[in-house]
C-alpha cells in the first residue's frame, strides 16, 4: 500500500470486529503501525498489540465537545486526528464517519481494510471472513454484504 498517510488512527470497533475473527494482524500488514488513544485502548477491554501505539490526545477539551455527537472512543480518535498531517481515521459508527467527512478528514471502515487487504493480496477472499463476522455480534445488512462482496469480484 502506498503511503499515503502520516498516522492511522483506528477506532474500537475495526479492533473489536477483527480481533473476534483473529485476524488483528490485516492492519500491521496493511499500515505497520496503528495509532489509537487511551480510551480506545480501555474500550477494547484487553492488551493491544505492541504495534499499536496509544497516544493521549492533547486537546481534550476538543474530544469534550466531539462526545456531544459521538461516543468517547470516537471523539478521542477524531480529536487525535488533528494533532497529525494527513491523518487516516479507522471508523466504522456512521455519526462518527459523518462527523469526519464534516471535519474535512479521511476516514476507512473495517470492510474497507478487507477490501484493500484483498486489493494488494494480503488475503485471498473477503467472503470467508464477512461470513466469520456475520457469526460474531457485529450486524451488518444482507445487502451490505452483496455490495462489499460485488466490489471483492466475488
Amino acid at each position: 500500500m502506498p503511503v499515503e498517510y502520516n498516522v492511522v488512527i483506528a477506532d474500537t470497533t475495526c479492533f473489536i470486529i477483527l480481533s473476534k475473527i483473529d485476524k488483528l494482524q490485516i492492519l500491521k500488514q496493511l499500515f505497520t503501525t496503528i495509532t489509537t488513544t487511551e480510551t480506545v485502548a480501555k474500550e477494547f477491554g484487553q492488551p493491544l498489540p505492541t504495534w499499536i501505539i496509544i497516544h493521549s490526545e492533547k486537546d481534550t477539551y476538543y474530544k469534550d465537545i466531539l462526545e456531544v455527537e459521538v461516543d468517547k472512543g470516537e471523539a478521542s480518535a477524531i480529536a487525535l486526528a488533528f494533532e497529525f498531517e494527513k491523518p487516516l481515521l479507522i471508523l466504522d459508527d456512521l455519526k462518527a464517519r459523518k462527523l469526519a467527512e464534516k471535519l474535512h478528514l479521511n476516514y476507512i471502515g473495517t470492510f474497507g481494510i478487507l477490501l484493500k487487504a484483498k486489493e494488494i493480496g494480503v488475503i485471498e477472499a473477503i467472503k470467508p471472513l464477512l461470513k466469520e463476522i456475520q457469526l460474531t455480534n457485529f450486524r451488518f445488512s444482507e445487502s451490505m454484504l452483496k455490495e462489499i462482496l460485488s466490489i471483492a469480484g466475488e
